[in-house]
């Protein structure tokens, strides 16, 4: 028998003995305050001025670090506010109160009235009175628990995680306060925030592998949502000017340290705004949201310096393949036969042979991206790879599209919305026949469009991503309570 199932015999045996000495599980227990709430009121005052507080507190939370100490024990009481030390004796508990102890462990969950006072260290506690198990935690927390060293088991098992490191919950906290803080920033700008449906008939708004399911009633597949573009533009088509979703989208693709198959991302549009307009907003929001959580202009992420002071970068996309790429000039960066030797010495595979789009943009994709640390704006792509986004006017051979760079992984794009239908039906029909990884002809959307769409820009942003920049974390999976994981064996 293993060492973990002997402690959980032993713990099922304690809460039997429990059953003789309390009742079960009981509700009926009510807390009022907390230890952020007690640390605060409290922390400053002094050992003498807490000697005259009359008041009695009552505390809930998991215990998670006990000494026992003959007729006395210290322990620290965790809750979603922080901890606090409890102080019990048998004359503050009395003697029946306190053998509860005697059946307790670390991760119970407990209750606890007293009231408040320093030790001779200066130790902020509570001298509790009255102490009762809310609920019992049969199996024994790791051991050396100093926040999961087990990666597995920090993902899989996410509870473990958030009871016991602070760091982890920090970052959760933090992401909380990111998305509240991203809803306010569009509702001060005038947006409307929209429901747009999570399946869909067709995959479309963006160029990927979508996942399939069906339903039985109506007997037709449906494509969890890749993106929700093509319904916020009804919405455009529609009338609302100013429209934003925060949403959950999902792309049947592989995992990494920045890809999760279910994302969240916030897509928004404006109507009578182009791409200009939305970087200068994203670069306020993203402005916003370093102050938010109490970063400096200049932050650290992972191994880089990110520096916001200045005005983020602008640079287009053949222009940054011939910054950051030895061989590729101004004069040969459409020349296919030098972009194909550039990617057989760099080991660059080449995704739609004879295409100079596809592979300029496959050369982007491996040298450029990853050499974009501090925030860049990537603008005016290729028609060819953005079949959604408005040619310029000045050359139709590029859009109205950009892409923002930070830490070397993008973080948002966006672009002038395409809005001709004619042009739209075409580019859908052309895509269909050159792309492997495309998106299905919409022929509503092109009706809709026929209605007519007002001249509208619109971009998306990987809150998750965001959220690993903004916390310092190295994975996706750390700003996911839930990744998705690859079943045990």
């Amino acid at each position: 028998m293993s060492e973990d199932n002997k402690l959980i015999i032993e713990r099922k045996k304690k809460l039997e003995e429990l059953s003789s000495l309390t009742k079960l599980y009981p509700n009926s227990f009510k807390r009022n305050t907390n230890s952020h709430d007690l640390r605060q009121k409290f922390d400053k005052k002094t050992k003498e001025e807490l000697e005259s507080e009359e008041g009695i507190f009552s505390v809930t939370g998991r215990l998670l670090t006990v000494r026992k100490m003959g007729n006395s024990t210290f322990a620290n009481l965790h809750d979603d506010s922080g901890k606090i030390q409890l102080f019990l004796s048998k004359n503050g508990t009395g003697k029946d109160m306190y053998k509860l102890l005697d059946h307790t462990d670390l991760g119970d969950i407990i209750g606890a009235k007293g009231r408040i006072f320093k030790t001779k260290t200066g130790e902020l506690s509570i001298n509790v009175t009255e102490y009762i198990v809310l609920s019992k935690s049969l199996r024994p927390l790791p051991e050396k628990y100093h926040g999961l060293s087990d990666i597995e088991i920090k993902y899989r098992q996410r509870y473990l995680d958030l009871m016991i490191s602070e760091d982890s919950r920090k970052v959760f906290k933090d992401r909380i306060n990111i998305v509240s803080k991203i809803r306010k920033f569009f509702e001060e700008e005038a947006y409307l925030e929209v429901e747009t449906p999570m399946m869909h008939p067709i995959a479309g708004g963006a160029a990927a592998k979508p996942f399939v399911t069906h339903h039985n009633s109506l007997d037709m597949d449906l494509y969890l949502r890749i993106a929700p573009e093509l319904y916020l533009k009804r919405l455009i088509i529609g009338g609302f000017e100013r429209v934003f979703e925060i949403n959950r989208s999902f792309r049947n693709e592989g995992l990494s340290v920045k890809h999760n198959p279910e994302f969240t991302m916030i897509e928004f549009y404006a109507a009578y705004e182009d791409y200009n307009y939305l970087m200068n907003f994203i670069e306020r929001l993203i402005q916003s949201l370093i102050n938010s959580v109490g970063l400096s202009e200049s932050f650290k992420y992972q191994d880089f310096e990110i520096d916001t002071k200045k005005s983020f970068e602008r640079l287009n996309f053949h222009q940054s393949i011939i910054n950051y790429c030895d061989g590729i000039a101004n004069e040969n960066i459409n020349d296919y036969s030098t972009l194909e030797s550039f990617c057989k010495l760099n080991d660059i595979d080449i995704t739609i042979k004879g295409s100079i789009h596809k592979t300029q943009l496959d050369i982007f994709d491996k040298i450029v991206e990853s050499k974009l640390i501090n925030p860049t704006f990537i603008t005016e792509y290729p028609t060819a790879v953005s079949p959604l986004s408005r040619r310029s006017d000045d050359n139709p051979e590029v859009v109205e599209r950009f892409e923002l760079f930070i830490a070397g992984r993008e973080i948002a794009n966006g672009f002038s919305e395409l809005n001709d239908p004619q042009d739209q039906a075409q580019r859908f029909s052309q895509q269909l026949e050159t792309d492997d990884e495309k998106m299905n002809y919409d022929s509503d959307f092109i009706t809709a469009m026929e209605y007519g769409m007002p001249p509208t820009a619109g971009a998306g942003i990987g809150i998750d991503r965001l959220v690993m920049l903004l916390t310092n974390s190295a994975s996706i999976r750390d700003v996911l309570f839930f990744p998705l994981m690859k079943p045990k064996t």
